[in-house]
């Protein structure tokens, strides 16, 4: 193996130090990354590479001290005898420094994408917004246009068409008038009987003609005995015989060729993350949150064209706060979570539903005062058009008795397939709440 295979197998076990997004979802740093990066630390891997042996004498056997004897030792630049050949310090002590990280960038479309193959994800974003009229190939047909765009082939099967539906068999419509005792309109109810498509009048002047040819007009029994003696001469045989003469096109058969509009959508997403900031949302409780609402935001900036967040903090009362003290806030309150949705709920008047998106993502550890989730939250849920609504519960040390927000919002809207209850009681837990969460979008519309 040559030095070139080596360094590509360095390479190789550099990228497979990366953890995968599950593990860095569960245990990795999520502080590092930014709205549109997302860093992964690894471990940086020293590629081999030649360096030369800087010394301030000659090489061994040269200088000032000559050629050494055998068992003589010998100085080389890194030994622990060596001040100047480490690194470690002015006091040269070892292991002062942690190991060396660099960090895996990707962007969040990348993140997207490889959450989806790893958690078996397939999110796809509908859009809303239109941007863009544009026009596309000339397949709409108008009634009215320029000349240049008059479509000739419309045209003619159009007149074709009415060619098949009104022309019948003249020989046979004059041989019928020959039938003993029957005049114009005997002649003509016969050939409507006989989906002959002939006029009266056409008929009358059949009747004249033959008179003054003077051709007899009794060599038919009756319509039996004509019909046992005369076929029709099909119109499509007739045509094939003798060719299409003519085609009697009309204006209302004339069709114009017109682009097709083609709407450009663009995909945008408007996402509210709600939090319970109370008294009992203790560090752990609000580390899982974070855990889990920053992979869901990068992984919906990747998947849409523009992605807005809001961020709700609430004990009994509710306020907007920046993303920056979204995680970090405690308050000393109660808990009332319908505060948190009637302010999402005017947040989300300025994204019309029509043209935006909507996830409502809520987090806490399901207390919740009394009759509050049944009487204001479930309503409030119902009435609120989302993409998808879902509460994350945090409960480290299990439920007490006053967790049941999560349980009664599961039974209350358990016929909506738009609404999901995820349930975290470690990191562990967080990338199986995520693929919950993810691939339980409902249709509303």
């Amino acid at each position: 193996m040559g030095l070139r295979e080596d360094l590509e197998r360095f390479r190789e076990i550099g990228d497979q130090r990366r953890p995968d997004l599950s593990e860095f979802i569960r245990e990795g740093d999520l502080s590092g990354s930014s709205d549109d990066t997302v860093r992964i630390p690894v471990k940086l891997v020293d590629l081999p590479s030649f360096e030369y042996d800087r010394r301030e004498t000659g090489g061994v056997g040269q200088g000032d001290g000559g050629t050494p004897q055998p068992g003589q030792p010998v100085d080389v630049p890194g030994d622990p005898g060596d001040a100047d050949g480490d690194e470690e310090g002015e006091d040269g002590e070892p292991g002062e420094e942690g190991g060396e990280h660099g960090y895996y960038e990707m962007d969040p479309e990348e993140f997207a994408r490889e959450l989806d193959e790893e958690l078996g994800l397939n999110l796809e974003p509908k859009g809303k917004r239109v941007v863009e009229e544009v026009e596309g190939d000339f397949t709409e047909l108008t009634r009215a246009g320029p000349n240049s765009t008059l479509d000739f082939e419309q045209l003619f099967k159009r007149g074709l068409k009415r060619k098949l539906a009104t022309d019948f068999d003249k020989s046979y419509v004059r041989e019928a008038c020959r039938v003993a005792g029957a005049d114009a309109r005997d002649v003509f109810e016969f050939c409507r009987a006989e989906n002959v498509l002939v006029s009266l009048a056409w008929i009358r002047e059949a009747f004249a003609d033959l008179e003054d040819e003077g051709t007899s007009l009794d060599e038919y029994d009756d319509f039996d005995d004509f019909a046992a003696r005369v076929e029709r001469d099909p119109i499509a045989a007739r045509i094939r015989r003798d060719g299409l003469r003519e085609v009697p096109f009309r204006r209302e058969d004339e069709r114009y060729r017109q682009p097709e509009v083609i709407e450009k959508k663009q995909k945008n997403v408007v996402v509210v993350n709600i939090r319970d900031v109370s008294g009992s949302m203790r560090q752990t409780k609000r580390e899982l949150v974070e855990r889990t609402f920053t992979p869901l935001d990068w992984y919906l900036t990747g998947k849409y064209d523009e992605a807005e967040f809001r961020y709700v903090a609430h004990d009994a009362d509710a306020w907007e706060v920046e993303r920056g003290e979204f995680f970090g806030i405690r308050s000393g309150g109660g808990t009332r979570i319908s505060s948190a949705y009637e302010l999402a709920a005017e947040i989300l008047e300025e994204y019309p539903w029509s043209e935006w998106n909507r996830y409502v993502f809520a987090a806490g550890d399901s207390e919740n005062s009394s009759n509050d989730t049944v009487e204001n939250v479930v309503p409030l849920m119902r009435d609120l058009p989302a993409n998808l609504h879902a509460y994350v519960e945090t409960q480290p040390g299990g439920n007490t008795i006053n967790a049941t927000h999560a349980e009664e919002v599961e039974t209350e809207l358990a016929d909506r397939d738009n609404v999901v209850v995820a349930r975290v009681s470690g990191p562990e837990d967080v990338p199986e709440a995520i693929r919950t969460i993810l691939s339980t979008e409902g249709t509303e519309d």
